[in-house]
């Protein structure tokens, strides 16, 4: 049978969480497993059909109970080995575009996701969702138009990175305001998801000014007794949080193109951290 692996990319891009796209992987694969396979020609194809569909009425369950004006990250999946031992983690979104989808419905969603993501043509589009051609073209449209997809990243994967996150975090310790807004681009957007089991200071904050001082009240209140390391998440930059071997808080970054950061995703809901970024299956 084919590699769960293969399925989760699917499943994680549609639905922004790693528990849900397991959960659908198991329930497709364990009626796959129950019925009649005979007129399967394809069984590749058939389940990753499966999951898609499987995964967008699981978002669309998920966005009724949540509610549209709540603040909810996706779950973080670390990155740094992806290139060595997850190879199908090459497959997942970056955590800014997971956050921009949030905007989208959960077809429009589908749609971009295998159009940009997976390359899929409008005519293989239709055949998965059961939609016409024109219908998914339309939605693609209006998916893009919802959205500002962000370029190519800006910050490699080097010293760079650990540079302004250094000095990120050197700002804070020293309690140097100033220089921390002027690590931040003047409408820097931060955004904090602690599920319905944590209460947050703040759920949504705009500004360099704003997000520099709950940054730091952030900080001296929580974060300032854990142990702190840079990681990628999503392949992007990310400082975790530590209580002992308990992950409690995960942020991850966005750079713009001067170098400074525009937006900041902390995730301190235990359920999203409940794996320590990594997804086994």
């Amino acid at each position: 049978m084919i590699d769960q692996r293969i399925l989760f990319p699917y499943a994680y891009n549609i639905l922004g969480s790693a528990e849900d796209a397991k959960d659908v992987i198991q329930d497709v694969l364990s009626n796959y497993v129950a019925h009649d396979r005979a007129d399967v020609g394809d069984e590749k194809n058939y389940l990753i059909q499966s999951v898609i569909n499987r995964a967008i009425n699981a978002k669309k369950r998920k966005r009724k109970i949540i509610g549209q004006s709540e603040v909810w990250l996706p779950e973080p999946v670390a990155t740094d080995d992806a290139a060595d031992r997850n190879l199908y983690l090459k497959d997942i979104l970056s955590y800014s575009l997971l956050v921009l989808l949030e905007k989208l419905h959960a077809t429009e969603r589908a749609v971009f996701i295998l159009k940009e993501s997976f390359d899929y043509s409008h005519q293989e589009i239709a055949g998965v969702l059961s939609i016409t051609e024109e219908h998914s073209r339309k939605l693609l449209s209006r998916a893009k138009a919802k959205l500002f997809k962000p370029g190519p990243g800006t910050v490699d994967r080097d010293a760079q990175t650990s540079m302004l996150l250094e000095r990120y975090m050197d700002a804070i310790q020293r309690r140097d305001v100033p220089q921390l807004e002027s690590l931040l681009s003047a409408d820097i957007a931060y955004y904090a998801d602690g599920g319905t089991r944590l209460h947050v200071v703040k759920k949504e904050c705009v500004g360099a000014h704003d997000v520099a001082e709950l940054a730091m009240l952030a900080y001296y209140r929580f974060l300032q007794r854990l142990t702190m390391r840079l990681i990628w998440v999503n392949y992007q930059p990310a400082l975790v949080y530590y209580d002992g071997d308990r992950l409690a808080v995960c942020q991850v970054f966005e750079f713009d193109s001067e170098g400074k950061i525009m937006q900041i995703n902390t995730i301190v809901d235990p359920e999203k951290l409940r794996n320590d970024l990594h997804v086994e299956l």
